[in-house]
């Protein structure tokens, strides 16, 4: 069993190294100045669509969560009717 994690470190570790490098455009500097502008939109919302939509789910969620417990919670305080 220890020989078969040792072998395979070492080819973790050779196809680590030796993997060819792309060389990535550095984005950061754009991305600074989106999110740094002043033009009134909140920063959780200046990544765009995505961004915007990822928001409305989880604010529809949140709100259909919220109203799904309250409905519970009066079916619970209310007694059965017995027969």
């Amino acid at each position: 069993m220890w020989r078969n994690l040792l072998g395979l470190r070492q080819i973790s570790q050779r196809t680590i190294s030796t993997a060819s490098r792309r060389q990535l455009e550095n984005r950061v500097p754009e991305k600074q100045k989106l999110f740094q502008e002043d033009n009134g939109i909140p920063v959780y919302l200046k990544g765009g669509l995505m961004d915007a939509l990822l928001y409305r789910v989880t604010m529809g969620l949140s709100v259909f969560g919220t109203a799904y417990v309250v409905y519970e919670l009066l079916v619970a305080s209310m007694p059965k009717k017995q027969k």
